[in-house]
């Protein structure tokens, strides 16, 4: 292990590897630097919980001045709730059926509540169970990311269908999730504001002037057009990730979650960790550099991930660490990590602080 690794300090009161671990020091600059962001340029922060679906965490964003929470569907909603969360954006085109409406309908009574909608026929459907509740409606359009959304031309014409269906119109919303990848991210805001900006006036020019205009994500949060957005949903910066560093959209002292692990076999100049996809999540992007990043030995690259190894590749010249060494692997996407776990470790100051549970792990529906 090179010296002064954040290992050092915490190593006698580890548990077994794998696992997840939090620096919550970084985790809370991370959170500060954000808030103090989005501040400075007059923009609302709603945070993604999808990434860390933790109570705990979420709580902590409301304390450093988010005004409610991005979650992606019910059920992570439904745990927000249950724990105290009062201001609930479900950022997903639901197709509700009756099951989900009455779903809808008793978070709706409790809380403030805002769904995706982004067609008409997913308009009329939440309008049939849900017509005079006090959920409200945002319409999705697309910004370039060619996943979910209407055209921006069209936001006009699904917001009077929703208003019709006798669904309140809260405002429209983006993701530019195009803006994942190297050199991408300023084109992705730029595009952001031209679509929000062409379908807030569709809708106004409907009658349905947006009272919220919504976007942002971790690599163009820092990017967002406040003449263009009032409110921005990044996800990703409460920990980072390989990703986020690898973009630049961080440091790696910036990466505040990394996977624990242990070197249970060498090969040459390959070690073979006992983290594999089962606890990082298989998610790698076509530019990525390996299956993750270790930030303490930057020069390796994970070459390989089963269910339950990771292979990493040293370079020429360079120490392997010993059998039985713990290192700490860096996901490539660390919202699918934190949906593995049950749980993850709290570390602050040279010492395990606590263990939190993932309260929202597996409420995908």
């Amino acid at each position: 292990m090179p010296a002064g690794s954040p290992l050092d300090a915490y190593h006698k009161d580890l548990p077994a590897t794998p696992f997840l671990a939090v620096d919550v020091d970084v985790m809370d600059r991370n959170l500060l630097r954000m808030a103090t962001s989005a501040t400075q340029r007059g923009l609302a922060l709603r945070p993604h919980a999808k990434t860390h679906k933790i109570l705990k965490i979420a709580q902590r964003q409301l304390d450093y001045g988010a005004v409610g929470l991005t979650v992606a569907t019910i059920g992570e909603a439904e745990v927000f709730v249950a724990g105290g969360i009062e201001d609930l954006f479900i950022a997903y085109p639901l197709w509700v059926t009756g099951e989900k409406a009455n779903r809808l309908q008793a978070l709706a009574e409790r809380v403030r509540l805002r769904v995706g909608v982004d067609s008409a026929e997913g308009a009329t459907m939440i309008g049939r169970h849900l017509a005079g509740s006090a959920l409200e409606v945002m319409v999705e359009v697309d910004s370039g990311h060619h996943r979910s959304g209407t055209q921006p031309d069209d936001a006009g014409k699904v917001a009077r269908t929703a208003a019709r269906a006798g669904l309140a119109v809260g405002g429209v919303f983006t993701f530019p999730g195009h803006g994942y990848g190297p050199g991408r991210a300023g084109a992705a805001a730029a595009d952001e504001a031209q679509a929000l900006s062409a379908a807030a006036a569709a809708m106004t020019g409907a009658g349905h002037p947006p009272a919220v205009v919504s976007g942002g994500s971790t690599p163009t949060a820092a990017l967002t057009d406040r003449t263009a957005v009032n409110e921005v949903r990044p996800g990703v910066y409460v920990f980072n990730d390989a990703q986020q560093a690898e973009l630049g959209s961080c440091s790696w002292q910036d990466v505040a979650l990394t996977a624990v692990a242990t070197v249970v076999s060498r090969s040459g100049r390959n070690v073979i960790l006992d983290a594999g996809s089962k606890v990082l999540g298989a998610d790698q992007a076509a530019w990525a550099t390996g299956g993750g990043r270790l930030p303490e030995y930057q020069d390796a690259r994970v070459v390989a991930l089963s269910e339950h190894h990771a292979t990493v590749a040293f370079p020429e010249g360079h120490p392997l660490p010993d059998l039985g060494e713990m290192l700490r692997i860096a996901p490539n996407h660390v919202c699918a990590a934190v949906n593995l776990a049950d749980e993850v470790v709290v570390l602050k100051g040279g010492a395990v602080v606590d263990t939190w549970p993932v309260d929202a792990r597996g409420r995908n529906s």
